[in-house]
């Protein structure tokens, strides 16, 4: 069966092919001169000038809105640019669709898999590049080529499975061994861990290597500073659509990268606000149920409680359990004393729980609603007298949490699909700050959102710990939740395995106890 190399040369099977080696490493392969792309009167992206060389991974950072996405469309011929000039191995070119762009090898893997679902992982890898035989689809040889592919790559995932069935980061895999195989030259990542575990990180990071060693080019797109500065030789940073510099990673840091991007330092960002400790809002007493087992905690008025696990150590199924998502097996909640019982999210909502998911596009939001509608949601029976909806109060509650919580939208009419990972994370919070919960869960709260919205978020965090509420914070990224977190909760193999007070245990001890090493 055909490996990685092997695939990428099957032109009678209709594959495209491209020569790793279109000019020699470290030269320019592709090269924007003073490219810019305007909507109306607005400048998604002012005119930039960057060059990037063959067989370097170029990182680019920059906040939400800063021009990041405009750039990929631009360069895989999504989008057509307003002015300036695109030079692909010196010679100018257009890239006016993604069509020419993937045929020169130019490719990329997007934050959000734009693949079919209902298809299986060797269709969506062959997707356009079907093998055929006499007009007849050959699936069995499309199959045990994506396996061979998927094995070399060292992912362990199956080529017959649906795509559907996969986790949201399995699914990203498939879509780099899609780009992988596909002969690519110019390969743009954006946000390619944001749904990764630990191990799967590791594995693409390999792959990165990999292609590199190759002489392909890799884009690197990412809000996680720690990963721009183990993979990438170069950083560009992007600020409200203008390009303000490039950097050989020896000689920056992540302090001034950041105040590139936003003119704050990196202590603002992680800025902690401690509260007096007040009441216990609830407690959990041996609480066990699907994927988590003997959960004994307690979340007091005007503190964050972090849990901190590897991917499937239980700690978004305890969270789901506790709200009523999943019914508990065993143990007991306490809700300000009371001893309740949280049979469906209903009664969660009711107590004043509020829960902003790991997955807010599929599970916080309805994306084919505005964002006003989103808002109000969970306060409609406040805003309704009888059948009719209180227009007036609709519109003011919406426009005062847009307004609070910066919401980057012309109009509340606008639909939250169209708002980027950050504002729709914004409109999630927003939502549950109409409803008045007491206790917050934030599970994932910052996946795929820049460094300028984290500290956002973080500085919302503290306004609801000043009003007396309190957070379970759900975190796999170690620096967020060891530096928020006023008790640290550590899970493992569905089980609370360790707790820790504010700063009280090293990086190196809880990351340990996460791993059980």
């Amino acid at each position: 069966m055909p490996g990685l190399d092997e695939v990428s040369d099957i032109k009678s099977d209709g594959l495209r092919t491209a020569s790793r080696h279109p000019v020699p490493k470290g030269e320019p392969i592709l090269e924007m001169r003073a490219l810019q792309k305007k909507y109306g009167a607005v400048e998604a992206l002012k005119p930039a000038s960057i060059t990037f060389l063959s067989g370097e991974v170029h990182a680019i950072v920059g906040e939400n809105g800063a021009g990041k996405s405009t750039l990929i469309k631009l360069l895989t011929g999504v989008i057509r640019r307003t002015s300036g000039e695109i030079y692909w191995c010196g010679k100018p070119v257009q890239l006016d669709n993604p069509q020419e762009a993937i045929a020169r090898g130019i490719n990329a893997v997007h934050q959000e898999v734009v693949l079919c679902p209902h298809l299986s992982v060797a269709a969506n890898m062959f997707l356009g590049d079907e093998i055929n035989n006499a007009g007849l689809m050959r699936k069995r040889a499309m199959t045990e080529a994506a396996q061979s592919v998927l094995d070399d790559l060292g992912f362990n995932l199956p080529a017959a499975a649906t795509l559907g069935s996969l986790t949201i980061g399995q699914q990203q895999l498939v879509a780099t061994a899609r780009a992988a195989m596909r002969g690519t030259q110019f390969l743009i990542f954006d946000e390619p861990t944001a749904y990764l575990t630990r191990q799967e990180s590791a594995q693409l990071f390999r792959l990165i290597r990999r292609l590199q060693g190759e002489g392909v080019t890799i884009v690197y797109i990412s809000h996680r500073m720690e990963e721009v500065f183990e993979l990438a030789d170069r950083v560009s940073v992007l600020r409200d659509g203008t390009h303000v510099g490039t950097r050989k990673i020896g000689e920056t840091n992540d302090a001034e990268l950041i105040t590139l991007m936003i003119n704050r330092t990196i202590e603002q960002i992680y800025h902690k606000e401690h509260f007096q400790a007040g009441e216990t809002i609830l407690e959990t007493r041996g609480l066990s149920g699907p994927g988590f087992e003997d959960v004994s905690l307690t979340v007091r008025a005007g503190e964050i409680v972090g849990l901190y696990g590897l991917i499937g150590a239980g700690r978004s199924e305890f969270a789901l359990g506790l709200y009523g998502r999943h019914a508990a097996t065993a143990g007991e909640v306490y809700w300000q004393g009371r001893k309740v019982n949280i049979a469906n999210e209903r009664k969660a909502m009711d107590l004043g729980i509020a829960l902003a998911p790991e997955s807010r596009r599929d599970q916080g939001l309805c994306l084919n609603l505005p964002i006003g509608l989103n808002i109000n949601l969970p306060i409609f029976s406040r805003l309704t007298r009888g059948l009719t909806i209180n227009r007036q109060k609709e519109i003011e509650n919406a426009d005062r949490q847009i307004k609070d919580l910066k919401i980057k939208t012309p109009s509340r009419r606008v639909l939250a699909s169209a708002m980027s990972g950050g504002n729709q994370q914004k409109i999630v919070i927003g939502k549950w700050l109409s409803h008045g919960a007491k206790l917050f869960i934030f599970d994932e709260p910052t996946v795929g959102v820049d460094v300028g919205t984290k500290a956002e978020i973080y500085r919302l965090f503290a306004r609801l710990l000043e009003n007396g509420a309190g957070i379970i914070l759900i975190s796999s990224y170690l620096p967020e939740v060891y530096e928020l977190s006023d008790r640290l909760h550590v899970f493992r193999r569905g089980r609370l395995v360790a707790s820790h007070d504010y700063r009280a245990a090293s990086h190196e001890e809880v990351l340990t106890q996460a791993i059980g090493v």
